[in-house]
């Protein structure tokens, strides 16, 4: 009996080999044949529990590639390494390849990244929340508008809505690619019907140079209208680097980790 309670017990901590690491993981993933680099936090008492709330955090323009490591240079990473304990979460950071955005093919690397961690660790499947930032803020409200039954919560950050291409706002196109919806305001109304049932909150910077903020006040006021639970902070003097401020906003951080996925 005891030699077998011995092999048990090699056994299962051979089965949660990750159990034991922790910190910023390099993990790869495979989507259709190709190896895509990323890497996951795990928090340093990640042990103690068996239902970690999740993070999908999508980078922006300026960290695509292949390395798997620029992801964690910008945006939430630094948030976490700053102060850890704010953070008790799993998040994981894909990388879109160069020349790419996360409303097209990169979109199954991040959920094919996301998926491998639900299998790899101990998580809450109600508790998985996205967000990102400028194009990442912009492939949010994709990956939400695609799944939005998915997610305990959405935090866009200075992402736009509309295509930055189009002449002006009201007569732009959805980032959801569907002529079908008509005007910009009819794309407005379908994404906030498709949302309204999702927990979010718009961060952006009041003089973002980079995109306009008027993307994330349009959708703030689509979702308003239906009554959704939605929280919009515009951010009085500040421009493109709307994330620092948000990821250290305490209320923010508190607010997130209460949602839960709603029951359908």
């Amino acid at each position: 009996m005891k030699v077998l309670l011995i092999l048990m017990t090699a056994l299962f901590a051979g089965s949660n080999s990750d159990a034991a690491e922790t910190g910023f993981l390099d993990r790869v993933a495979r989507v259709e044949g190709t190896d895509y680099r990323y890497q996951i936090y795990v928090p340093a008492d990640y042990a103690t529990r068996t239902d970690w709330p999740v993070i999908l955090a999508l980078h922006g323009s300026g960290e695509r590639g292949s390395d798997g490591l620029r992801p964690t240079l910008v945006g939430l990473a630094p948030a976490i390494r700053a102060n850890p304990a704010r953070w008790p979460a799993l998040v994981v950071f894909p990388q879109c390849p160069a020349e790419q955005a996360w409303n097209g093919p990169a979109a199954a690397i991040a959920l094919t990244s996301l998926d491998q961690t639900m299998r790899d660790f101990h998580c809450d499947p109600d508790r998985v929340y996205l967000t990102g930032l400028s194009m990442g803020g912009n492939g949010a409200w994709f990956l939400a508008y695609r799944d939005p039954e998915r997610y305990a919560a959405l935090a866009p950050i200075c992402g736009w809505v509309l295509h930055r291409s189009s002449p002006g706002l009201p007569d732009g196109e959805l980032v959801v690619h569907d002529a079908r919806h008509g005007t910009a305001a009819d794309s407005l109304a379908f994404l906030a019907r498709r949302l309204q049932r999702l927990p979010t909150w718009i961060f952006h910077g009041e003089e973002d140079p980079v995109v306009n903020v008027e993307h994330s006040r349009q959708a703030h006021l689509a979702l308003g209208r239906l009554g959704a639970d939605v929280h919009y902070s515009e951010l009085p003097g500040i421009g493109h680097g709307a994330w620092d401020p948000a990821y250290a906003s305490g209320g923010f951080i508190e607010w997130l980790f209460t949602q839960r996925r709603r029951p359908r």
